[in-house]
């Protein structure tokens, strides 16, 4: 059963029976976009409700975001639609799937390809649209209008060609391989390297960087360890060139112990031949404040 209502932007429309939406009036309509290198959003803030957010991280494609203040849609599956305006006659709506409803402040994340739906329909005019059927048969909607959003579109687009190529958890473990039996490193070593040294740039609470050297078994064990410390000492040497200093540097070297795959062919023995870069965010030591005892002007004889 569908019954017609007047919206609170004041458009006639139709939605199911005992329908609660929230949106913000028409006139009062806005986009924000905020930002930097590692996350960049846009979002409409929902008046009563909380707000509806476009979510990119570096090194992802967006995601579409619901957040509350009070949730008032109770926790379950719902229906998330790019919805026609009712001033697009003969247009339907389209269903993106089903997102699940959960607690606290985000209710919940769309998937990637949910969000470049959403982002497609607004667009074209639609709606974000997110749908809930409570199990006394009460149907809640939260709407976004697509009300000024080329514009901030455009700056949001703005702002995601200003990210960084990955985000901390893409580039806190990476493995720099070493194909041939040296110790040098090749154009993809170092390309894999510097986008670790961009990110440590960008952000300095990530402080550590942890080495590890490892070889193949080839050759006897004191020459595979001599070999896993030269190749960890060509990675931090290039950490040291783009400005790292040795001492957020703890380098280890291991030789043949721990392979990723067991020797038994060249593809495998090559995939030992590597070292392991991790990054972390130490706690800085707080300095010390020398005391000082004083000595009144009476004590002095």
């Amino acid at each position: 059963m569908r019954q017609c209502y007047l919206i609170l932007f004041g458009l006639f429309t139709c939605l199911p029976a005992m329908a609660l939406t929230f949106q913000t009036r028409l006139e009062s309509v806005e986009w924000k976009v905020e930002g930097d290198q590692f996350e960049c959003r846009l979002i409409q803030p929902i008046t009563d409700f909380g707000s509806g957010a476009f979510v990119r991280r570096a090194g992802e494609q967006a995601v579409f975001r619901l957040n509350a203040y009070n949730s008032m849609l109770g926790e379950g599956s719902a229906t998330l639609l790019a919805a026609a305006a009712p001033w697009q006659p003969g247009r339907g709506d389209i269903s993106l799937g089903a997102v699940r409803i959960g607690r606290g402040q985000v209710l919940f994340n769309s998937s990637q390809s949910q969000a470049g739906g959403l982002f497609r329909g607004l667009l074209e005019g639609r709606s974000p649209v997110v749908r809930h059927y409570s199990r006394e048969g009460q149907v809640s909607e939260v709407r976004l209008l697509p009300v000024k959003f080329r514009q901030a579109y455009a700056d949001y687009e703005a702002c995601t060609v200003k990210l960084l190529p990955r985000n901390f958890e893409q580039v806190r473990q990476s493995r720099i391989g070493f194909p041939g039996s040296g110790t040098e490193l090749d154009a993809q070593a170092r390309n894999s390297l510097q986008v670790v040294v961009d990110y440590l740039k960008a952000d300095p609470t990530v402080n550590h960087v942890f080495l590890d050297g490892y070889s193949d078994n080839t050759g006897n064990r004191l020459t595979n360890r001599e070999l896993s410390r030269r190749r960890a000492l060509a990675v931090m040497d290039y950490f040291k060139e783009n400005g790292l200093q040795e001492s957020q540097i703890t380098l280890r070297f291991h030789g043949e112990q721990y392979p990723l795959a067991a020797n038994t062919s060249a593809v495998n023995r090559a995939k030992n031949r590597r070292v392991s870069v991790r990054l972390e965010r130490l706690p800085v030591p707080e300095k010390s404040v020398p005391i000082t005892s004083t000595t009144s002007s009476s004590e002095v004889r």
